[in-house]
């Protein structure tokens, strides 16, 4: 997975609570095998007027001009801003898969889902909780001000406003790490190739029937 490190990028507001993962990747896009493509279906039923499927081709559709992702001062953003319990619903890990794919690194908001939030940080979408106030001043900002970014830094779990003030993070340090490295939990297992050889050499030289059992 791509590692977070540090990121500054243009911020765009979701101004609304309870968000769950139907609104943001719906239904009718979970039928897909593959863990890919979801990028242009996020928010799909606020972002365009007519119903989408699976296979579409984007261009084909209607958007909605009145939703952020549609507007013109948001586009390339790379960094979403959520109100509380943002993810709630289902836990199809779809849900950050788009949110990841459409171009984001980094959601902010007061509070999150577990699982959503779990899910994030596997699929390394950085999730980042703040107190309501400072949220809420974020949004202040967010809609006062074109082109208004933000700086994140992961190491030293920091969010940088363009004054200069910054709000600081918690994070779990194995998550942490996870995300600086770039390592989800295929990752993590790989680290140990040569333990696990080594282990599987050491079965099969002690039951050597081991071998035409696996080749059968």
């Amino acid at each position: 997975m791509q590692s977070f490190t540090q990121h500054q990028g243009l911020v765009v507001p979701i101004d609304r609570a309870n968000v769950d993962t139907d609104a943001i990747i719906p239904k009718q896009f979970l039928k897909s095998i593959r863990r890919s493509g979801f990028g242009p279906n996020l928010f799909d039923e606020w972002r365009y007027l007519d119903k989408g499927e699976p296979g579409q081709d984007p261009a084909s559709r209607l958007p909605n001009p009145a939703f952020v992702l549609n507007q013109a001062r948001y586009q390339g953003a790379s960094i979403l801003l959520a109100r509380q319990n943002f993810g709630c619903g289902s836990s199809r890990e779809h849900a950050p898969w788009a949110i990841q794919q459409y171009g984001i690194r980094a959601v902010l908001a007061p509070s999150f889902a577990d699982i959503f939030f779990n899910n994030c940080f596997k699929n390394g979408l950085l999730a980042i909780q703040l107190p309501a106030e400072v949220i809420d001043a974020l949004f202040a900002d967010v809609h006062a001000t074109p082109g208004y970014q933000l700086e994140v830094d992961l190491a030293a779990q920091t969010v940088r406003t363009p004054q200069g003030v910054e709000h600081r993070f918690e994070v779990e340090p194995f998550r942490k790490q996870c995300l600086l490295g770039g390592l989800d939990e295929i990752g993590l297992t790989l680290r140990h190739r040569d333990e696990i050889a080594a282990f599987e050499a050491r079965r099969l030289a002690a039951r050597p029937w081991l071998k035409r059992e696996l080749a059968a």
